[in-house]
């Protein structure tokens, strides 16, 4: 058809095949693998929508949802952890959410963290939220200054990476961080 393809597509696809070497790197080939590579998938489609739209498609939490009821699932020995995930971040921005009448948070932001949140347990949504949080604040910051763009920010790119590094090296970055509190 000779139309034009952005350089998004291949960049997306190669990106997408390195963070599924990672996971496999990270956890060899098992069900959990399976899993994360799903989950990396739907995070990097809601975060170039995100970052072209300000909004996460209900589907792609739908997606992660329906991931987490899985997971959760298969480790039902830990489904505390995994119901305590589902609410304790995702609550937080609600109640965000609420108090600034919807300017300080995005529905989709919540929905994201709850479904994932279900998915790898609070300890690990915990830390992708403040990984999410920090990177979003420094590359934020940065691309306002290069560019001179708007403060307005796309919060679901951030938090798909928070999640990502989370739910491959969380337990070992707690327990790390544990170790070096003297805890």
């Amino acid at each position: 058809c000779k139309a034009k393809l952005s350089i998004q597509y291949p960049f997306i696809e190669a990106l997408n095949g390195v963070c599924y070497l990672l996971v496999f790197l990270a956890n060899g080939f098992c069900i959990d693998s399976v899993i994360l590579c799903l989950l990396t998938s739907a995070l990097i489609v809601l975060s170039v929508i995100d970052f072209c739209t300000y909004e996460i498609p209900p589907q792609c939490s739908g997606f992660i949802l329906a991931l987490g009821v899985v997971a959760t699932a298969i480790d039902f020995k830990n489904i505390v952890e995994h119901l305590i995930g589902f609410v304790c971040i995702s609550g937080f921005l609600y109640l965000i959410y609420v108090i600034t009448k919807g300017r300080g948070i995005g529905g989709g932001d919540i929905k994201l963290m709850a479904a994932a949140g279900l998915l790898i347990g609070w300890k690990e949504i915990t830390l992708a939220f403040f990984l999410g949080c920090i990177l979003g604040s420094v590359i934020h910051v940065i691309r306002m200054k290069v560019s001179g763009e708007d403060h307005v920010l796309a919060l679901g790119p951030y938090l798909s990476m928070g999640i990502f590094l989370s739910a491959l090296y969380g337990e070992r970055m707690i327990q790390a961080y544990l170790r070096f509190a003297g805890l």
